[in-house]
C-alpha cells in the first residue's frame, strides 16, 4: 500500500505492510543506500507477518533523478551517488515525520535500520525517543557516538566481524557508547557488512539466520504485538 507522509515541507511517498488483524505496534523500516529495494520490502512483510504495521519512506524523494535499478551492474555506483548529495539532516526530520505518523496511530513504535538505515535510525531515535531501535550495521554510527546520551529506546544491535566499513576496533568504540544492561549487541564472525542483504556479494547466510532470530524474539519482548 502506497502512503503520502507530510513532513511539513512537502509530501514524503512511503510504503506500508499492515498486519494480518490490520493494527499492531509501528515500525519505521529504514532503507539501505539501494532504497526501498526487493529486499527491504521482502523485511517489511516479514514484520508484518509477525503483527506489525510497517512504513517504508523512500528517504531519496528530495532528490531529483535518482535510479537504482537492481539489477544494473553500477548499482553500488548509483547508491553511492544518491547518497553523497542527500541532505542528512532532512533524511532525520523526514524519518520523524514518518514515526509521527505511526504514533497518530495511538501504538507503541519502533525502528529498525539497514546500513545507512541504521545509523539514521539511530539519529531518528535520539531525535525522536521511539520504544525500541533495531540497527543492523550502522554506517554512521562512529560520526553519531555524540548522541548516545539522547538514545534512550531499548536497543538491539548487529556487526559483524569481518565488516570493511565498521572495522573491529571501530565497533569496539560504538559498542563502547550503546552497551547497557537493557541493550542488546552481538557480533558475527566472518560476516562482513550488510551480512543480512541477499546479495550475493554481503549475503552471510547464517549471521543473517542468526540475527532475524534475534530480530524477532526482541521484538516480540521489548514491543509485543499483543
Amino acid at each position: 500500500m502506497a502512503l503520502e507522509i507530510d513532513t511539513g515541507t512537502g509530501l514524503m511517498p512511503a510504503h506500508v505492510w499492515e498486519p494480518a488483524g490490520g493494527s499492531g505496534p509501528g515500525l519505521l523500516l529504514l532503507q539501505e543506500i539501494f532504497g526501498v529495494s526487493e529486499y527491504i520490502k521482502q523485511r517489511a512483510e516479514d514484520l508484518a507477518s509477525l503483527g506489525y504495521y510497517v512504513v517504508a519512506p523512500e528517504i531519496y524523494w528530495r532528490l531529483d533523478d535518482v535510479s537504482l535499478d537492481e539489477d544494473a551492474p553500477d548499482l553500488f555506483d548509483r547508491a553511492l551517488e544518491a547518497v553523497g548529495r542527500l541532505d542528512w539532516s532532512a533524511a532525520v526530520s523526514d524519518s520523524v515525520a514518518a514515526l509521527d505518523y505511526l504514533r497518530s496511530r495511538e501504538t507503541a513504535v519502533g525502528v529498525v535500520g539497514f546500513c545507512f538505515g541504521g545509523g539514521l535510525g539511530f539519529n531518528v531515535a535520539a531525535a525522536s525517543s521511539p520504544d525500541v531501535l533495531v540497527s543492523y550495521y550502522g554506517s554512521a554510527l562512529p560520526n553519531l557516538l555524540d548522541l548516545a546520551p539522547k538514545v534512550d529506546a531499548v536497543s538491539l544491535h548487529h556487526f559483524g566481524d569481518a565488516d570493511d566499513y565498521l572495522s573491529p576496533a571501530t565497533v569496539d568504540q560504538i559498542v563502547a557508547a550503546v552497551d547497557s544492561p537493557d541493550n542488546e549487541i552481538y557480533r558475527y564472525p566472518g560476516a562482513g557488512h550488510a551480512f543480512d542483504n541477499p546479495m550475493p556479494a554481503f549475503h552471510h547466510p547464517e549471521a543473517a539466520a542468526l540475527a532475524w532470530s534475534r530480530t524477532e524474539s526482541f521484538l516480540s519482548r521489548r514491543l509485543p504485538t499483543s
